[in-house]
């Protein structure tokens, strides 16, 4: 029972797994368990216990084993919390658009960055100041001397 966060193996929390079954149930694919244990990389049968699980908690579930499951239409459950790879990604996406993009479009990258701070908890709060997600500027000089553009074609060499 493990996942991969960072390049780091740890073992899934069983309710970080219960939270992720319905998030890849909400897409309204049918999936077996097969390929949500594929998925989470943990054994069929702890996905065949976990849905039970759910089923029991009232989460309308539909389908059988060696079928697949699907939610059914209508079940919201709104995204608790991101996952640090997550939050990664989202912070470095929008650092690129604040970086990148005209001031309207990086106005509202960094508007959600804000939102995310506002409710993000203390021990994952570092991952906002990481320098490693921080977007290079449109124009800047490597190490060859070229200037480089937003097109990421060099418009001059500099001697």
């Amino acid at each position: 029972m493990s996942r991969r966060a960072s390049g780091v193996t740890k073992p899934w929390r069983r309710a970080d797994r219960l939270f992720e079954i319905i998030q890849l149930l909400r897409r309204g694919r049918v999936l077996t368990c097969r390929a949500i244990a594929e998925r989470l990389e943990v054994s069929e049968r702890t996905i065949y216990r976990d849905i039970q699980h759910l089923i029991a908690c009232r989460v309308p579930i539909e389908g059988a084993a060696g079928v697949g499951y699907v939610l059914r239409k209508g079940y919201d459950l709104p995204p608790l919390m991101f996952r640090p790879d997550e939050l990664e990604a989202l912070v470095f996406g929008a650092r690129v658009v604040q970086r990148w993009s005209d001031s309207e479009l990086a106005r509202a990258a960094s508007a959600a960055v804000d939102r995310i701070a506002a409710v993000l908890p203390e021990h994952l709060r570092h991952l906002l100041a990481d320098p490693t997600l921080w977007a290079p500027s449109p124009i800047s000089e490597n190490r060859c001397g070229s200037t480089w553009r937003s097109s990421g074609a060099p418009s001059a060499i500099i001697a």
